[in-house]
């Protein structure tokens, strides 16, 4: 049975694993991450990789490896561009992964690759025409047309957390933007927003002092017993997501609308969305606005893995 080693490099993980070609995860194992800049983060992977290779030894070993990671990445020529505009150092990443582990690399970013995941094990096997839409930490998307995921000239297609949806909080997002969707609708962003809004709303929402974000299943709890500040949280983050699909729908013309990520798992919050979800709109979203059905914990990995069987095709 052909494997490959798996690895989601996040803001707060990384996780490596080792997948099939079923999409089935066999293993894997969780480190703390750090994105403080590109080379720990190398540091880190090369680090976590040898610690997993130690601990499982995987027989036979793996094919091939994939990165899912955040920023802006060239999977052609397996260069990790940057974190974002404060943190850049070109890395050449897939090949230095494969010099030192012995086995093809490919990469690519964190969303793009959830959306190869998608075309390969998930929305992909009824549709060549949808949107993979994740809402998270932050929101990105990955678009597919006739089968082929949309890149752009700088490997930066899909940033559509930094559009404005029509919902005004008076919030700056972390581009320098206000009201961003990112900055209303992501978890990031409902903390943010909860911080800004608190003294305008009664609230039974516990904030935390230490940096720590606010929790979404609070927020989200909370709102469905009607505390005013929880509401308001919800009730933007609901709208700004359902403005944000009718947007993407109107570009790229797809039979089908994937969800992923933490915010919209739950069926209250999905609801939600729905309900803010306008039918002429949607007439064409012939096959629904849906959740996806692979393992959302696990989108990263997944992708990863994904990235790495493609690479080797």
């Amino acid at each position: 049975m052909e494997t490959c080693l798996a690895l989601d490099l996040g803001g707060t993980k990384l996780l490596i694993g080792e997948v099939d070609r079923q999409g089935r995860i066999l293993k894997y194992r969780r480190y703390d991450s750090d994105l403080s800049d590109q080379i720990r983060a190398l540091e880190l992977i090369f680090r976590s990789l040898d610690d997993y290779l130690s601990a499982f030894t995987p027989e036979p070993f793996p094919v091939a490896m994939g990165l899912s990671l955040v920023g802006r990445v060239d999977p052609g020529s397996g260069i990790w561009h940057q974190i974002d505009p404060q943190r850049t150092a070109p890395l050449a990443l897939a090949s230095d992964l494969a010099e030192r582990y012995g086995i093809p690399c490919s990469i690519d970013n964190d969303v793009k690759s959830a959306t190869r995941a998608e075309l390969r094990w998930g929305a992909g096997q009824a549709s060549r025409d949808f949107i993979y839409l994740n809402i998270g930490t932050g929101i990105a998307a990955g678009a597919v047309v006739d089968g082929h995921l949309v890149r752009g000239g700088h490997f930066n297609a899909g940033e559509v957390g930094h559009t404005q949806v029509g919902v005004g909080v008076g919030v700056r997002c972390c581009c320098g933007r206000m009201d961003c969707v990112e900055a209303i609708a992501s978890g990031s962003g409902i903390d943010l927003c909860a911080r800004l809004l608190r003294d305008r709303y009664r609230t039974g929402l516990q904030i935390p002092e230490d940096g720590t974000r606010v929790a979404f299943a609070d927020v989200l709890a909370l709102s469905c017993t009607g505390d005013p500040l929880c509401r308001v949280l919800v009730d933007n983050a609901a709208t700004g997501i359902a403005g944000l699909i009718m947007n993407m729908v109107r570009m790229t013309d797809p039979d089908t609308v994937v969800l992923g990520g933490g915010i919209v798992v739950q069926d209250e919050m999905f609801e939600r969305v729905l309900s803010h979800l306008h039918a002429p709109t949607l007439r064409f979203v012939t096959q629904g606005v849906v959740r996806t059905r692979l393992d959302a914990r696990f989108a990263g990995l997944l992708g990863a893995a994904a990235v790495a069987f493609e690479g080797i095709q």
